[in-house]
């Protein structure tokens, strides 16, 4: 946190050191981003990133989609552009932040992103794999979680609805949204957090989208067992 000298912000700790939340699934060859934060490019450097084939977009917030730039370097490596897929306000908001991205303007002639954009209104394929949007809400903004297989990848969250809960059955790893301890309008609290991983009984549940209220170590602590904070460069396998 900018000008904070808190125990986690000041913590040797590597796990408390948080850039901002995203994640990939890999699988059958295919490498699938979910969101393009403001540390896009040092994620993909530290976990040695080299090859994007598709990009899921959870909402239009700038926390989750203000690196989308960066993603002109998976352009120029595979030299090819890339399908971009995000619920139809999502891809709107995001065409009016980068506009550059989608026309042909002077001032871009080559340096910019390449992208296709795939509005998501129902389940579709990836690299041969069904992909399930888990529409909830964050705070009053509509979002989408995602479910490739048996792992799901849920943050931002306030409020899951039933009925998306139903999609979350039978999974092995969970990814949940769980912001800080005290109360939040549009985030999980740590105790919510955990209250709707209960109800949806993945056999391992991660909490991201961590504040600093949170230490690492100490929270794990006192989680309950399948229960874990999530930290940059976590690598988890579904069977």
């Amino acid at each position: 946190m900018i000008g904070c000298r808190c125990a986690v912000c000041t913590s040797a700790d590597p796990r408390d050191r948080r850039t901002r939340a995203s994640a990939l699934f890999s699988f059958d060859g295919c490498q699938v981003l979910v969101d393009t934060g403001p540390e896009l490019r040092l994620q993909c450097v530290a976990c040695q990133v080299q090859r994007i084939d598709a990009i899921l977009l959870t909402h239009a917030h700038a926390d989750h989609i203000v690196g989308l730039d960066d993603v002109r370097r998976f352009n120029w490596l595979q030299r090819t552009e890339l399908p971009l897929y995000g619920a139809p306000a999502t891809l709107t908001r995001v065409k009016k932040m980068f506009a550059y991205a989608f026309s042909d303007e002077p001032d871009y002639p080559s340096a910019k992103p390449c992208l296709h954009a795939h509005p998501i209104t129902a389940p579709f394929t990836l690299g041969g794999r069904p992909v399930i949007p888990i529409p909830y809400w964050h705070g009053p903004t509509g979002v989408l979680g995602f479910r490739i297989g048996d792992i799901a990848y849920c943050p931002d969250c306030s409020a899951m609805p039933p009925e998306s809960r139903a999609l979350l059955r039978g999974l092995d790893i969970l990814v949940l949204d769980g912001l800080r301890r005290r109360p939040h309008p549009t985030h999980f609290n740590l105790e919510q957090a955990v209250a709707e991983a209960r109800l949806i009984g993945a056999r391992q549940t991660y909490f991201t989208h961590i504040a600093h209220e949170l230490g690492h170590a100490k929270t794990n602590a006192e989680l309950p067992p399948g229960m874990a904070l999530a930290y940059d460069g976590l690598v988890c396998s579904g069977r």
